[in-house]
């Protein structure tokens, strides 16, 4: 409790305060009440970013959570080196950001990659660095649907098989529901993950090029730290915190509402 404290909920609750004035990062703070909020939501910047990370997240939601589902439902047919093929998805998962961004922007360089300049094109950009998220991530979810679809109870499957039922039809009427706690919590951490990514896109392209992949995390970074305008990106990082808050409630509602963890 004492490190959440300290770590957590201080500067948190300093954040909120320097969102309400015009720090600069360094120095004094002078209080300019809801001048920060107001001028970013008349900030076409914010809005563009805004856009991006929702693209972003609904990328994130569709592209690893279908890829995720589905290698996780192969390898559960999958008698032999099972272990050896969750090993291999989950290793990108493990590799550090920076080393694997390494290795995917030379890939994508027009120059020594494969083709296209993906990362310098405005109409390719994002959805590049998407793709690189993709890869990195969609292990982690691989082995966490395994070991949920595991915990089905087999004879399922046994009844539904002696009545005819196909692979789609188990994998849809039996399958889904039966890892759907698990399923409906990783859809809730990736939305609060995409509308916080960083690390790939500013690696990557730091929001570029001419702002095509700028998300709020890098638009919050940039006026942090180039800008210098602390009080600005602490209102942009409140309203982020604000919208995962707001995930996180609706969930828990839900959940009560539709009894997902029956």
């Amino acid at each position: 409790m004492a490190v959440n404290l300290a770590v957590i909920l201080v500067p948190a609750a300093e954040a909120v305060w320097y969102s309400f004035t015009d720090w600069a990062g360094v120095g004094g703070a002078n209080w300019i009440g809801l001048g920060n909020y107001t001028r970013m939501f008349g900030d076409p910047e914010f809005r563009s970013a805004l856009g991006h990370t929702i693209v972003w997240t609904v990328i994130s939601l569709v592209m690893p959570m279908v890829l995720g589902l589905l290698g996780a439902y192969l390898l559960s047919r999958v008698r032999r080196f099972q272990v050896l093929f969750r090993l291999a998805y989950f290793i990108p998962y493990t590799v550090a950001s920076v080393v694997s961004a390494a290795v995917w922007k030379n890939l994508l360089s027009p120059d020594s990659g494969i083709g296209p300049n993906f990362l310098g094109d405005k109409d390719l950009a994002l959805g590049s660095v998407a793709v690189v998220n993709t890869w990195a991530f969609w292990g982690f979810l691989v082995v966490v649907f395994l070991a949920s679809m595991q915990s089905v109870d087999p004879a399922l499957y046994e009844a539904s098989a002696l009545d005819g039922a196909s692979p789609w039809r188990q994998f849809r009427s039996i399958t889904l529901p039966g890892i759907r706690p698990t399923l409906v919590f990783l859809v809730v951490q990736t939305i609060i993950w995409s509308f916080l990514a960083f690390d790939f896109v500013y690696i990557l392209t730091q929001g570029g090029p001419a702002g095509a992949t700028d998300v709020l995390s890098t638009l919050l970074y940039r006026n942090a730290f180039s800008n210098l305008e602390a009080g600005y990106a602490s209102a942009i990082g409140v309203v982020m915190a604000l919208f995962s808050a707001v995930v996180v409630l609706v969930y828990q509602f839900l959940r009560r509402v539709r009894k997902w963890d029956a």
